[in-house]
């Protein structure tokens, strides 16, 4: 069992307004969880729908291992004769961590609409929102007081709630647009604002415990090297409180197959480095219509004697469809994509 002070001074890093890498769940291959980074993001890909589910473990080799599991989706559609769009999906995030069993589940309905700029391209400005219900709990069980050899029993602290609940949301805004001659030349550039009703949350009626809002800005550059090839670079940036991390990396593709316009497959390799933290190599695999990602967090913080480099994996799994109706329609048809 874990003592009480331990968890008293464990919760209070966590709940009392900490640091995004203390209290926000977050993901290595945050290019593959959009609804994570910014609702804005919503809708964003080439296709009309889009599930998406990824898989964290973290702190094997330290502790007890922190795992955490998104599935979210999203389906695109046309609004209006022009060609504009709205994007409507959903995000579910379950996170388990720690010795007291401290589980957290996440259910966050998203919307965004897609404001098209331009009549020749590509070219779309987005406003999302995201809002829902977070639940976090903790086995009771798993924690002792000093009480506890006084009384028999129990955890001796009548004051300490196994969970949690709260209202989230979070808005933001993204612009994207072809910004070269081919059409799988993008970019995108996106805010967002998390948390911005500042809700509470603790586990012993502490209306002090405000969870902090946070600033994540993000950006994305994607372009062809060759014909069968491209380069897509991506990156976060994120502030909440006084506490900040960033993530930048590189993706190179190679489409494999005689058809480069619409090919069977395609292999990414790169990595990523969340600064002062971790080293992320990745891997990921398209094959229409689906699309598979591996990664491994290489810790090169402070805890790497601990963790001797170890910090954790990631597999993803990613399914894009198309309206087949819309897939029948001649001519070009412009949709906010990346």
């Amino acid at each position: 069992m874990i003592t009480f002070r331990k968890l008293c001074a464990a919760l209070a890093v966590c709940l009392a307004g900490g640091g995004a890498q203390a209290q926000d769940l977050h993901f290595s291959q945050f290019f593959q969880a959009p609804l994570t980074r910014n609702p804005a993001l919503a809708g964003i890909f080439t296709g009309d729908i889009r599930v998406q589910a990824l898989y964290r473990d973290q702190w094997n080799s330290v502790t007890t291992a922190y795992r955490t599991t998104s599935l979210s989706g999203e389906y695109k559609m046309p609004i209006g004769k022009a060609d504009d769009f709205l994007t409507l999906g959903g995000q579910v995030l379950y996170d388990q961590a720690g010795t007291v069993s401290w589980k957290t589940t996440h259910i966050m309905p998203a919307v965004n609409y897609h404001k098209s700029l331009s009549t020749e391209v590509n070219r779309y400005l987005s406003v999302g929102f995201m809002g829902g219900i977070v639940q976090s709990r903790i086995d009771r069980s798993k924690v002792q007081t000093s009480d506890w050899y006084n009384t028999g029993g129990g955890d001796g602290e009548a004051s300490l709630n196994p969970k949690a609940t709260y209202v989230d949301m979070a808005t933001g805004v993204s612009f994207n647009t072809q910004w070269r001659q081919k059409s799988e030349d993008n970019l995108f550039v996106a805010v967002a604002y998390h948390h911005f009703n500042r809700p509470k949350r603790s586990f012993f009626n502490d209306a002090s415990a405000d969870l902090q809002p946070k600033l994540v800005f993000s950006g994305g550059l994607r372009f062809s090297v060759t014909e069968a090839s491209y380069l897509n670079l991506q990156g976060d940036f994120s502030k909440q409180a006084q506490f900040q991390e960033s993530m930048i990396g590189v993706l190179y593709g190679l489409k494999i197959g005689p058809e480069l316009d619409n090919p069977r497959y395609t292999l990414h390799g790169g990595a990523f480095i969340r600064w002062n933290d971790a080293v992320v190599p990745v891997i990921k695999l398209d094959y229409h219509p689906f699309s598979f990602s591996f990664s491994y967090d290489v810790n090169i913080s402070k805890l790497k004697t601990s963790s001797q480099g170890r910090g954790g994996f990631e597999v993803g799994i990613t399914y894009i469809g198309k309206n087949k109706r819309r897939e029948e329609m001649k001519g070009v048809i412009f949709c906010p994509k990346y």
